[in-house]
């Protein structure tokens, strides 16, 4: 494979343990780092991101074989795996630092987030409105060490067995034909 076909995609779909296990499972998938995006000061630390003041949101940076799996069919599952509907919220993680966002690294990632939002919207796949943010990316800080790879190294914390597991069951019965094989 060469590099020129890889791509990035940048979302805050909550914490970025569960996200970060999601996109790690689909084929086409190179990489996934947990981080901190949106946010005002330069390299913040977890322990700062948490208080909410930084402006970060929990985030993961994805990096993709475009001729494996498309933009369009990361908005799907990034979609189809959080709640778009809670306001800087998702279960029991609330703040500012766990909202949905779509950070957009070009204009057609822009035009595709949208689009996708407004079609959710118009086939009310949701009871409430949907709040994710679509917002141009600006620099991605990748995370301490100790939040890479959280859920395969920490499976049977309770976190990961009550909010994680359940995100990546959903994930195999609604895209088992995109996931990489076991």
């Amino acid at each position: 494979m060469e590099n020129k076909e890889l791509s990035e995609a940048i979302f805050a779909g909550g914490c970025f343990w569960c996200t970060e296990a999601v996109f790690k499972r689909l084929k086409g998938v190179e990489k996934v780092e947990s981080g901190y995006t949106g946010g005002n000061i330069r390299n913040p630390a977890y322990r700062e991101v948490c208080t909410g003041r930084t402006g970060h949101a929990e985030g993961v940076r994805i990096t993709y074989n475009a001729g494996l799996i498309s933009y369009d069919e990361l908005l799907e599952v990034f979609f189809a795996t959080h709640d778009p509907t809670t306001l800087n919220r998702q279960g029991n993680d609330v703040g500012t630092q766990y909202r949905s966002a779509v950070f957009y690294k070009d204009e057609e990632q822009k035009e595709k987030a949208v689009n996708y939002i407004r079609s959710l919207e118009k086939e009310k796949i949701y009871d409430s409105p949907v709040v994710t943010e679509v917002t141009e990316a600006g620099p991605f800080y990748v995370a301490e060490a100790d939040h890479q790879d959280y859920y395969e190294r920490n499976t049977s914390q309770p976190y990961c067995q009550v909010i994680i597991t359940p995100k990546l069951r959903k994930l195999k019965h609604l895209y088992k034909d995109k996931l990489e094989t076991e």
